[in-house]
């Protein structure tokens, strides 16, 4: 039944995706790909696999126990902060303190965490804006 419930969730929340992906203003000078495409490809991806879900759910779902539901509680509610800083504080220092606390979460020491936060932030920086040229929150220190 969780699986059920977790498929048409998933399917409907790529339906609304997709719908609001077909509400980005296009300009009349743009690439033959334009900004909506990536949001279709994610929400396509989010539906087929909430499709899976919701035609082959699992026949016995194993539920966490309430210090796991925490810890995907606080997952949660870091992405949730990360997108209300981004502007704040920019992509660069938003995502790797996010992706610190993250990797840490996930088992690494707190050392490594910081590490691996700031090189995944930077790695990402470097090809989505030195590499691809895309437009990426500014921070206070201007990148």
């Amino acid at each position: 039944m969780s699986d059920r419930v977790f498929g048409g969730v998933g399917l409907a929340l790529a339906v609304f995706y997709i719908w609001q992906a077909t509400l980005i203003e296009e300009s009349f000078i743009q690439d033959m790909v334009g900004p909506k495409m990536f949001p279709f490809i994610i929400g396509a991806v989010l539906g087929l696999s909430s499709l899976w879900f919701l035609l082959r759910p699992d026949p016995s779902p194993r539920w966490p126990g309430a210090g796991r539901l925490f810890e995907i509680g606080m997952a949660v509610a870091v992405m949730v902060a990360y997108t209300i800083m981004l502007p704040e504080l920019g992509f660069v220092i938003a995502t790797a303190i996010a992706s610190a606390y993250l990797t840490w979460r996930l088992g690494t020491r707190p050392l490594q965490s910081v590490v691996a936060g700031v090189a995944t932030s930077l790695g990402i920086y470097v090809v989505f804006r030195l590499i691809l040229g895309l437009s990426l929150a500014k921070g206070p220190l201007g990148f």
